[in-house]
């Protein structure tokens, strides 16, 4: 997506705003965003999320081991790297250093399994089809309601409905 400034720059920076409840959305590349102040949002506060980040995974630096420095297989990264950054590498940098990382994250985020939402291309499990009792019990809550309700064409419908179910089980009464 091109940015919506410039027109010519892919947008990196994706912008959300709720203004008395109408919502607008930007995108913006990296010059058009830090030349309308979208550059660093927590600018200005003394928060620096890497130093933030490195300062949880610090303590769990261990003592330097000349020679032997662990790293991913795929980045290259090391456990200290991602500990001094506060950037994890790639995703494989998880299971590398899945038994250093998790203390972190179950400290950052109070607990380490997700449960987020189901994204809507996943699609919806299949309903589960009625059994004939389920199917028969349904016509015959129709039914009794039909009677009730004094709509007796109705009713003759859904009995005659659950009589032919029968026939078909061999439950014919």
């Amino acid at each position: 997506m091109l940015c919506q400034n410039c027109g010519k720059n892919e947008a990196t920076t994706h912008i959300k705003q709720i203004i008395n409840g109408d919502m607008a959305e930007s995108h913006l590349c990296a010059d058009c965003a830090a030349h309308l102040g979208y550059s660093d949002v927590f600018s200005g506060f003394g928060l620096n999320l890497s130093e933030l980040f490195g300062g949880f995974l610090g303590d769990m630096l261990p003592a330097a081991a000349p020679g032997r420095v662990q790293r991913c297989a795929r980045c290259g990264s090391s456990f200290e790297e991602i500990a001094r950054s506060g950037m994890v590498g790639c995703a494989d940098c998880y299971t590398t250093f899945y038994d250093r990382l998790l203390p972190s994250i179950q400290r950052i985020h109070g607990k380490i399994k997700h449960s987020g939402k189901i994204g809507a291309a996943v699609p919806a499990a299949a309903p589960q089809e009625e059994t004939k009792e389920e199917k028969r019990a349904k016509l015959q809550a129709q039914m009794d309601k039909a009677i009730a309700d004094q709509a007796f064409e109705e009713a003759a419908k859904l009995r005659d409905a659950m009589r032919a179910l029968d026939a078909e089980g061999g439950n014919a009464q």
